[in-house]
């Protein structure tokens, strides 16, 4: 009985019901949208500690995991007569890289699960029509994340190959692994997110704040406006992993583009003559 109590609250905390009748069109409360918000973040918290801890029994796995971009530069370095070796330079690296690891870890496993959180705290502001979209999205976002990781996973031993490159034949090249794991994160991070950015896109079409007629009149300053991004976000400063970014991401837009005009073409058909009264809704006549 002493437990019930607190259990009992931790459930409410969870659930984030409205305390207030939700209105049309998904109008709620401010404190219903905050104690929602709250709530979601709640459990993405939830799952990224279980996941956290899980992670933390399988280091080797993931030390191996992140070397192995490492180590497939490595042996083309050394084909071209370039000695390199990680190093981990301070006492509490071992440990802090093992938490690093595990953290990580759980921000990719548990993507589909905090972007699903993230898109279903803006469906309340959506029309009904728009929440069925917006949930085939939600199971669209967490593959296109890993989708994203993955890729920056293939072309990470280019551009440590490249950097590394540099070092006269002379020296060899010791790389800090707590510098290298950063690199190795913000590369991940950078192509997961980026990889996002369309269907970001299509959510602004659904809630009618960009339509498709507007994304393809800007359709070159996009163009630029990726290949910018691509160069300024990739950590590093090959060619080879500014394109393998930007050209996924225009191919993304392509298809955020067409998705949103055939929203745009369906709301239009739907908002003329009769079709603007909803099936159970009375015409003026």
């Amino acid at each position: 009985m002493a437990l019930s109590v607190p259990l009992g609250g931790v459930a409410n905390l969870l659930r984030g019901r409205p305390h207030h009748p939700v209105g049309p069109d998904g109008q709620m409360a401010l404190s219903d949208h905050l104690r929602e918000l709250r709530a979601r973040i709640l459990k993405a918290t939830l799952a990224l500690i279980v996941v956290f801890v899980a992670a933390l029994f399988f280091y080797e796995q993931l030390l191996s995991l992140v070397l192995g971009p490492y180590e497939q530069a490595q042996r083309a370095l050394d084909a071209e007569g370039v000695s390199t070796t990680p190093t981990i330079g301070r006492v509490t690296g071992p440990l802090l890289l093992q938490l690093k690891m595990a953290g990580v870890a759980a921000v990719v496993i548990t993507s589909p699960y905090w972007l699903y959180q993230l898109w279903a705290f803006i469906v309340p502001g959506l029309h009904a029509r728009e929440k069925l979209w917006t949930r085939v999205f939600a199971a669209v976002a967490g593959p296109l994340f890993i989708a994203g990781v993955a890729t920056a996973y293939y072309v990470l031993p280019v551009g440590i190959e490249v950097l590394i490159g540099f070092t006269p034949g002379q020296l060899i090249s010791l790389v800090d692994f707590g510098e290298y794991f950063s690199f190795f994160t913000r590369m991940l991070l950078v192509f997961g997110v980026a990889f996002e950015i369309p269907l970001f896109v299509i959510m602004l079409n659904l809630a009618g704040v960009v339509s498709g007629k507007q994304i393809g009149k800007y359709r070159p300053w996009i163009i630029i406006g990726t290949f910018i991004f691509a160069a300024v976000a990739t950590p590093s400063t090959d060619p080879f992993s500014m394109l393998m970014l930007a050209l996924p991401m225009l191919v993304l837009f392509v298809i955020a583009e067409i998705i949103a005009r055939f929203v745009d073409r369906v709301r239009a058909r739907r908002s003329s003559g009769t079709d603007q009264w909803a099936d159970d809704e009375l015409s003026p006549l």
